[in-house]
């Protein structure tokens, strides 16, 4: 069997991995807080033929090898965590962190979930919590039956007018978190990341202080891909998958003609 051929397959299976990846970023360019994600690619290991600086006489060395490839692969998808734009809503609950760190979230076997998806509401006790399944944020906030408006402030601290007070009542303090390595973080689907032995322990903190981003109320953090640089990518995944295609097309018709004429 000719090497060229599982060459030009490995170059088949990266780039189909390779348009999953852009496919899933594309998919989910409207989701609140997306962080898309790139694959990582790799060269696979050489036949070492020749090695370079062997000697090729007694007086002189090979200035370069000879080292046949075996093709490349996918080695991680890479997530990226920089900011998407900035959304204005008319929703007191809607929250976007202008900077960096993730809302904390209580899951239901009693983990803690992250996101950056501010979208959140009231459920029928009054708490705060996540728009699509209903996770309570963490720590818990309570906005009584009788508030008029909920203020949050840049700061997390969490304040309503209640009904015949003229002074606000603060309800609570909400705090965000980061990681050394957020690009570690396990993506879990719900917009939800759980922290890993490669993302470090969560450090929780007042936003807008060390380093943690401000929060802003009735404003979103929109997906951060780009669709027009996902569609380029996507072509140029595709020339690459054709090449690799041709490749494989044109060593069968060698193959052929040796047994057709040999």
């Amino acid at each position: 069997m000719h090497p060229a051929l599982w060459v030009s397959k490995t170059g088949l299976d990266a780039q189909q991995t390779n348009i999953s990846t852009i496919s899933n970023n594309l998919a989910n360019a409207s989701t609140v807080g997306f962080k898309k994600s790139r694959a990582v690619f790799e060269d696979l290991f050489y036949q070492n033929i020749n090695q370079p600086g062997g000697q090729s006489s007694q007086n002189t060395e090979l200035p370069s090898g000879l080292m046949l490839g075996a093709g490349s692969k996918v080695v991680a998808t890479q997530r990226v965590h920089t900011n998407g734009n900035a959304q204005t809503t008319n929703n007191a609950l809607d929250l976007m962190i202008e900077g960096d760190g993730f809302f904390q979230v209580l899951l239901p076997d009693g983990n803690i979930g992250y996101q950056r998806n501010g979208q959140f509401t009231l459920n029928d006790e009054g708490v705060l919590v996540t728009s699509g399944a209903g996770y309570p944020l963490e720590p818990e906030i309570v906005v009584p039956p009788d508030a008029i408006q909920v203020t949050i402030g840049t700061d997390g601290e969490v304040s309503a007018r209640l009904r015949g007070q003229t002074a606000n009542a603060v309800l609570g303090q909400i705090t965000t978190v980061d990681f050394i390595n957020p690009g570690g973080l396990e993506p879990i689907g719900q917009n939800l990341y759980l922290p890993t032995g490669a993302s470090g322990d969560p450090q929780e903190g007042v936003p807008g202080l060390d380093g943690l981003g401000s929060i802003r109320q009735s404003m979103l953090e929109t997906s951060n891909v780009n669709v027009t640089e996902e569609l380029v990518n996507m072509i140029e995944a595709q020339r690459v998958y054709e090449m690799n295609s041709k490749v494989i097309s044109s060593v069968d018709q060698m193959l052929s003609y040796v047994n057709q004429n040999l």
